[in-house]
């Protein structure tokens, strides 16, 4: 499971970072509010990013491809191998290493914090944030925004940065760095919105893995 382990890293963004701001900044807020108002007025989405964790003192390099499918509460979502699905009330995740399926409720925070909505919004849970200069990044122009945590006594991270295209408000990548020198990133490749997405997209088909045992948590 380590390559899912790394995934579920990278999608806790909202509960694990450490640097303290006092105030927002009313120019970052501002553009967040407006990203949020326009991811929660779509009734669904999908998206494919890439994401990597790099740490050079112990020669970490991993990287993985993704895609992820959001209807309301519903999710699915692809790692690598892995594969993590929720109706909204349980969530699978299926780990083809261990040919194993986990099953957990949905309010089980590990597993509801890779929900691909989360790493959408990441910025409304736990943060300060800091408006800090505009860019250019794969020849778009983006709003660049330092997110700190407003309790950062209990985390291990320290920054994480995230870029914002300018022109359409879309969430282009968001880049972690953690006290022990690792950096995590995330780079948003494709945003499909308001996709028809047939609901059993959002249930497990245990007839796909035959073999796999099913472990309750």
């Amino acid at each position: 499971m380590k390559n899912l382990l790394f995934i579920i890293a990278l999608f806790s963004f909202s509960y694990t970072f450490t640097q303290q701001v006092k105030d927002n900044d009313p120019k970052a807020q501002s553009i967040l509010d407006k990203l949020s108002q326009k991811m929660k007025g779509l009734k669904s989405f999908q998206i494919e990013f890439s994401a990597s964790i790099k740490n050079q003192s112990t020669g970490t390099n991993q990287s993985e491809i993704g895609k992820g499918w959001v209807k309301g509460n519903k999710y699915c979502a692809t790692y690598g191998d892995n594969t993590v699905i929720s109706n909204g009330i349980k969530s699978w995740t299926v780990v083809k290493e261990d040919k194993a399926i986990y099953q957990a409720d949905v309010d089980d925070k590990e597993s509801d914090g890779i929900n691909p909505k989360k790493l959408m919004t990441i910025w409304e849970t736990g943060f300060k944030n800091k408006y800090d200069h505009e860019d250019a990044f794969n020849g778009e122009k983006v709003h660049i925004i330092q997110l700190f945590p407003k309790d950062p006594k209990k985390v291990e991270y320290h920054t994480i940065t995230i870029y914002v295209a300018k022109d359409n408000l879309e969430l282009k990548k968001a880049v972690m760095k953690s006290k022990d020198g690792s950096v995590m990133t995330y780079t948003l490749n494709k945003l499909i919105e308001n996709p028809d997405i047939e609901d059993a997209k959002f249930v497990v088909d245990i007839k796909k893995y035959p073999g796999f045992k099913i472990v309750k948590n």
